[in-house]
């Protein structure tokens, strides 16, 4: 999954009010004026927009690069913050209404389609009552914060200023956070809480070690002192070590303290025994809106769920004729289960190997990328351990880089117990789909096109990033790789659990489906563990509907690709699809679909 760095899912953080923003400064910029209100046509409408989001939602901006509002942190946990996105987006839209479509270039008509789609989006989730849940244990600023405070994140630690804006952000966060708990208590009130499963996981991460400290020197946001650029003065690292240890000791560890005290006291008492969104007042509405905007389609939950099921079907038997392929004699179960302790599947000792390991998939595939892409990215690419406060709960995942190519997309693998990492959980498969060509790709060479708008350059649509991810998953055998038995076993596993989701994300958010029902499916029909498919089912319970992405995604892509090779024949060419289908950015699936058809008559 792409890392929130919050900049790929800007749209469902703001409609959900779980990215962090508005002062009365903010206030001031959303409903004033700015220099690109100046600009005319459609596309200084669209910089205009830009400009006033960037500073309603300032990580966001700082993840995409952008760091004139790294001191910001407002607070978006207020009714007046929800009225003023409420007020913005209705009145771009209303300004968007006023341009002629068919008067535009066709890369106009794109962004028009693109814009009025999100902003639509965004209005009608501001209209849910989710802001009364303000984090989970999947994501949230209490995550984030340490994300971006620890030096090693988005947050750049290079100037002296650089440093002051992150204390700013601190004295942000703990306004921020008395807000969220008095929504939580207001969720508590109306029905509107979290399943106790995973409130019992967020305890943990509110009181870890390195958060809850006594010596401030411990503290996972004394990391930035700790890596202090050369060339400060004695004087600036004297000041700034003192007010980060004040920091971290009279305001970031007595917030997460509160947040941790109030969850484990008033709010886990409160929390609900049902695993599903349905359960909630208002539920069935708040999927039945997660559901078209993680797919960008108008399918139902059931026409996905029975999706799923086929799917499932399908590659139940491929897994079935690797299983015979190998001499097992066993159920489908009993083969997952001898994998688990299967030593060709485990052939790592250390966190270093797993790494290296990766590392010898980008080599192998890097001759073959040649072939399939005719543009590759700028931005460089590292291969990275995730950091130990969050490795225990954590999942693979691409942290996006910069668009200036000043810091890398980053491949983070959590390995907490290295000896046991199993490549039939798809190594190979997971690199193509976190890494390369999956995410680093597709979000490098759509940020790093400047002629894009901003919001397409900074766009996420789940659908698109995600189906292109687990698309970029069957390109393996065309790359080189799934020569391994067991690799491919692990692709095959990959594929599954993105088909199984079809089903449990379904099924749980639609009351057909327990927590327990959902993980004992998974068991049935992928060879992870207990544990982690637990983890998996309290993710989707934690997102509803953001798991259906991949697999609608990827089915659409395969049916272009599928439909231009049967309509151009000789005259098909993989790079110029792959090129045409990244060159614009993410959509939502009905506007790429148009887009690419017109390339397709183009090509005959």
């Amino acid at each position: 999954m792409k890392k929130i760095a919050l900049a790929g899912l800007v749209a469902v953080a703001l409609t959900t009010a779980c990215n962090q923003t508005k002062t009365s400064e903010n206030a001031t910029a959303a409903n004033g004026t700015t220099a690109a209100d100046s600009t005319k046509g459609i596309n200084g409408l669209f910089a205009s927009f830009w400009e006033r989001q960037s500073r309603l939602d300032p990580l966001s901006a700082t993840a995409q690069g952008d760091n004139r509002y790294n001191h910001l942190l407002p607070n978006d946990q207020t009714q007046a913050f929800r009225d003023t996105l409420s007020t913005f987006y209705q009145d771009y839209l209303t300004r968007l209404g006023k341009f002629d479509r068919a008067k535009l270039d066709e890369n106009d008509k794109i962004s028009y389609d693109i814009f009025q789609y999100d902003l639509k989006q965004r209005v009608a989730g501001l209209k849910l009552n989710t802001w009364m849940i303000p984090f989970q244990q999947f994501w949230g600023l209490p995550i984030s914060m340490g994300q971006y405070g620890s030096g090693q994140g988005n947050q750049p630690f290079k100037t002296v200023q650089d440093y002051d804006n992150w204390l700013g952000r601190v004295q942000g966060f703990t306004v921020w956070a008395d807000s969220a708990i008095g929504n939580f208590r207001r969720g508590m009130k109306a029905g509107v809480v979290l399943p106790k499963a995973l409130v019992v996981k967020m305890l943990p991460q509110m009181r870890a070690a390195d958060m809850q400290v006594t010596d401030p020197t411990k503290s996972l946001f004394y990391g930035p002192i700790n890596t202090f650029p050369k060339d400060f003065s004695d004087a600036d690292k004297q000041r700034l070590t003192e007010a980060y240890k004040k920091a971290i000791l009279t305001q970031v560890v007595p917030t997460y303290k509160k947040m941790g005290d109030f969850l484990a006291n008033e709010y886990l008492p409160k929390s609900r025994a049902t695993s599903g969104i349905n359960a909630v007042p208002g539920g069935p509405e708040i999927y039945r809106y997660y559901v078209g905007y993680w797919t960008t389609t108008e399918k139902t939950p059931a026409e996905i769920h029975a999706l799923g099921l086929r799917e499932v079907a399908r590659l139940r038997a491929e897994m079935e004729r690797m299983k015979t392929e190998l001499g097992f004699k066993g159920t489908l179960r009993q083969f997952f289960e001898s994998l688990k302790t299967n030593p060709k599947a485990m052939p790592f000792k250390t966190a270093e190997e797993v790494l290296a390991g990766f590392r010898k998939i980008q080599a192998t595939i890097d001759p073959n990328l040649k072939k399939m892409f005719g543009r590759t990215p700028k931005t460089p690419f590292e291969i990275r351990r995730t950091e130990a406060f969050r490795e225990a709960s954590a999942s693979a995942e691409y942290n996006q880089g910069s668009p200036d190519g000043t810091r890398p997309g980053i491949f983070y693998v959590p390995l907490p117990k290295p000896a046991e990492y199993n490549v039939t959980q798809g190594m190979e498969s997971l690199f193509l789909h976190e890494a390369i060509p999956g995410h680093h790709y597709q979000i490098s060479l759509q940020q790093e096109n400047t002629s894009l708008p901003k919001f397409r350059q900074f766009a996420g649509y789940g659908a698109m990033t995600e189906g292109w991810a687990l698309y970029c998953e069957s390109l393996g055998k065309e790359l080189g790789l799934y020569k391994d038995p067991y690799q491919y076993i692990g692709a095959l596993s990959d594929e599954m659990l993105r088909a199984v989701r079809l089903v449990v994300d379904t099924g749980l958010h639609t009351g057909q489906m327990t927590r327990e029902q959902a993980i004992d499916y998974m068991l049935d029909n992928t060879p992870d563990n207990r544990e982690n498919d637990t983890a998996a089912i309290e993710r989707y319970m934690a997102i509803p509907g953001q798991a259906l992405a991949y697999k609608i995604g990827q089915l659409k892509i395969q049916e272009l690709r599928a439909r231009y090779e049967k309509q151009l024949g000789s005259k098909f060419s993989l790079s110029n699809f792959h090129d045409e289908l990244l060159k614009d950015g993410v959509m939502p699936l009905s506007v790429l679909e148009t887009k690419m058809n017109a390339w397709a008559a183009k090509q005959k």
